[in-house]
């Protein structure tokens, strides 16, 4: 599927692409929810209300920052999580995918809408860090993914050839960003969360298996 003699650069998302989102998912659906009726003495009506008002931010930076829910729910966004940490976890074979990656003639880039907050939870326990080159959160740089401008700011960080890099997302809106940017190989992922049904990226190749993107032997 992917010529490696033409890669130079490989960029990475993290949930849903190398991290289960069954970890995100559950705790934005179920468990936030759940617990912020239970701290503010709510009755369940409130729930469907802050559901409503999360997605209503997705897309934008204040949809992945942990410090601007906990400011607008009056709750400690990541001592939540912790209570549910145990659920966080790599998906199917991205951990060996990643020990190639590392051995491979390329540079690797975690390229995520995880604020610092979110990566100082997940990094500890998956030990992903040790596998990239580099991580650039959007946080970082002040825009999303969604956005070319992320691209933009992501080469005065760490120039690359568009022609010549690699982008893995479980985001279709993201991969078309990239896509307009002018990034050549690009690819979905097909169940980012391993107790949901797989998923489509119409215009995008999806990956299933990790695997099939390795060579028999080194590039």
């Amino acid at each position: 599927m992917i010529d490696w003699n033409t890669i130079d650069t490989v960029f990475l998302d993290m949930d849903g692409t190398l991290l289960d989102l069954h970890f995100d998912s559950h705790f934005w659906l179920e468990h936030l929810p759940r617990r912020y009726v239970e701290l503010h003495r709510l009755d369940d009506a409130h729930r469907s209300a802050l559901e409503a008002r999360i997605l209503d931010a997705r897309g934008s930076l204040d949809w992945y920052s942990l410090a601007h829910w906990s400011r607008e729910l009056s709750v400690d966004i990541v001592a939540l999580k912790r209570e549910v940490a145990h659920l966080i976890g790599w998906r199917a074979d991205a951990l060996a995918f990643m020990e190639w990656l590392k051995a491979a003639p390329v540079k690797v880039v975690l390229a995520t809408n995880a604020d610092r907050e979110s990566l100082g939870l997940k990094l500890p326990l998956t030990g992903l860090d040790r596998y990239v080159d580099r991580i650039v959160s959007s946080a970082d740089v002040g825009v999303p993914k969604e956005q070319p401008a992320f691209w933009d700011a992501m080469q005065g960080l760490h120039p690359f050839d568009p022609a010549r890099s690699l982008f893995i997302d479980d985001n279709t809106e993201v991969l078309g960003s990239a896509q307009r940017y002018g990034i050549r190989h690009l690819l979905g992922i097909h169940q980012p969360d391993s107790r949901k049904p797989g998923c489509k990226h119409p215009t995008f190749t999806v990956v299933e298996r990790f695997a099939s993107l390795m060579p028999a032997t080194p590039a």
